[in-house]
């Protein structure tokens, strides 16, 4: 075997000398097939793995170029898309403040209508008491008036009763008689048109305050219907608002109300009298209405306490959403701005944590009503203390780079029962109403 493999070997690589000569001696050196064989392969193996190197290198290049272009290309759209959110996060706070004033001078004539509505009440029941007193005052006119002529007629029938000898024996009690009955006859005749001009004046009168009530309910249920229209266009966006950010509405208020449970001044339900009978269609919608004034003011003061507010007010944009990233959960989002921007709450509550927490860094945390908690992280300055009460709007610390974070800005939450939920549910359904 190895004569044959020895054989093979100098047919493909048959035995050299490279001779070297030099002025005074030549040598040379023999190369064996052996020899030539592990040159050989040891070249090919040298150019092989050159040729790769080369090959796996450019295509390194020519990717990584690629990703970067691909990268730059993202960054631009992301920019972009950056950009036209903060456009529109400025458009819908400007809507925000718009429809707030639109809110107040709904309130404003809400107020006005009541106290028109009530005023118009009280005239009524003044008319219909006026009514009642001109029937009454009719009533015992007609009745002297009856009683009159019943005295007239039997004086009328007395003195025809008496005979011509009574008649002439008593000339003078007669001729004082007739005196008496054309007295009485006068008088009741003056009654009579009496009666009968107060009575058309009391008529007149009706229908004059028939008319005027007539006119006064118009103008009340023109004062309802703009009421209730009013109170349509300002509940029902709150109470989908509510409904967007997954509170359950009649829970929510019955907490308010608890908390708010005091009564009197504007908002109390008329209570009218009705002598026994039904409250009357007008007293019904002004319940009605007062009803929802009362649940407007309770989404009012639910509003303030739950966080449907951004935690920061001038420019920034967002770097990362709710959810997912990088193989882990981001419970929150980011908002990135400079160095100091200010962070406000963005609801009611009392400030459970105020302090330095392991991946948080400066950190601030803030209960509020109905099992929601609001966090605030990354901070570089913090401006309150643990269980003080802040307010909505209220600057609580300054934006920055404490932490487990890569640049500055503020890492927001939102927990629900102590779970992470998306605090764009809230910022967004929001959106509509402030």
């Amino acid at each position: 075997m190895a004569i044959r493999l020895h054989t093979l070997l100098e047919r493909y690589f048959p035995e050299r000398r490279i001779f070297l000569r030099s002025d005074t001696d030549t040598r040379f050196i023999r190369l064996k097939p052996g020899s030539q064989l592990l040159a050989f392969s040891g070249a090919s193996l040298v150019i092989s793995w050159t040729i790769i190197a080369t090959a796996i290198l450019l295509m390194d290049s020519i990717g990584s170029g690629n990703f970067r272009e691909q990268a730059k290309r993202d960054q631009r759209i992301y920019e972009e898309r950056l950009n036209t959110l903060s456009s529109e996060r400025d458009m819908r706070a400007k809507e925000a403040r718009e429809a707030q004033e639109r809110f107040n001078a709904v309130l404003a004539q809400v107020s006005i209508m009541q106290s028109e509505l009530l005023t118009s009440e009280t005239r009524r029941r003044e008319m219909e008491k006026g009514i009642d007193v001109i029937q009454a005052t009719l009533r015992r006119t007609m009745k002297e008036r009856d009683s009159a002529r019943d005295q007239v007629a039997q004086l009328t029938e007395a003195a025809d009763g008496q005979n011509p000898t009574q008649l002439a024996s008593t000339d003078g009690d007669q001729t004082q008689a007739l005196d008496f009955v054309a007295a009485a006859l006068a008088d009741t005749a003056a009654e009579r048109d009496q009666v009968i001009a107060d009575a058309k004046d009391a008529l007149q009168m009706a229908e004059d305050m028939a008319y005027e009530m007539r006119l006064l309910q118009d103008q009340n249920d023109q004062i309802f219907s703009r009421l209730e229209d009013a109170m349509t266009i300002s509940v029902e966006p709150l109470d989908k608002m509510f409904r967007k950010a997954g509170l359950n509405t009649d829970s929510l208020l019955n907490t308010v109300r608890k908390g708010y449970s005091g009564q009197g001044g504007p908002l109390t339900p008329l209570s009218l009298s009705t002598s026994g009978g039904a409250p009357s269609p007008d007293a019904d919608r002004a319940n009605a209405i007062l009803n929802q004034l009362d649940r407007l003011n309770l989404y009012r003061l639910a509003a303030q306490r739950a966080p449907f507010d951004v935690p920061v007010k001038g420019s920034f944009r967002f770097t990362s959403g709710f959810g997912m990233r990088w193989g882990r959960m981001h419970n929150g989002t980011d908002f990135a701005a400079a160095h100091g921007t200010p962070i406000h709450s963005t609801a009611d509550g009392v400030v459970t944590h105020a302090g330095w927490q392991s991946g948080y860094g400066r950190l601030v945390k803030i209960q509020h009503d109905f099992g929601i908690e609001t966090r605030y992280a990354h901070n570089s300055k913090l401006f309150v203390t643990m269980g003080q009460r802040v307010s909505r709007g209220q600057k609580i610390a300054a934006m920055g780079n404490t932490g487990r974070s890569t640049g500055t800005h503020l890492h927001y939450e939102v927990r629900v029962g102590g779970k992470p939920i998306n605090p764009m549910i809230y910022i967004k359904a929001a959106r509509d109403v402030f």
